[in-house]
């Protein structure tokens, strides 16, 4: 019974060393990727997000203030 733990044990140890060893052997082999480009959409997204949340955040400050007013619009 001690043989096949120990066999087990090598092969677990085998299959530990290789899960390690093989990928970091493909990284080194494999040719770097170019770096991202931004042809400005991302941007232009990104800056309307924060436009909107400024819209969000002044409709809930100016809100309260209406909902006060002695002045009924609606």
């Amino acid at each position: 019974m001690a043989a096949a733990w120990t066999s087990l044990g090598l092969a677990a140890a085998a299959v530990l060393v290789v899960g390690i060893a093989m990928p970091a052997s493909a990284a080194a082999q494999a040719p770097a990727a170019p770096a991202p480009s931004s042809d400005g959409t991302s941007i232009d997204q990104g800056i309307a997000y924060v436009l909107m949340l400024v819209a969000l955040v002044l409709t809930y400050l100016i809100h309260p203030l209406d909902a006060s007013s002695p002045y009924k619009l609606f």
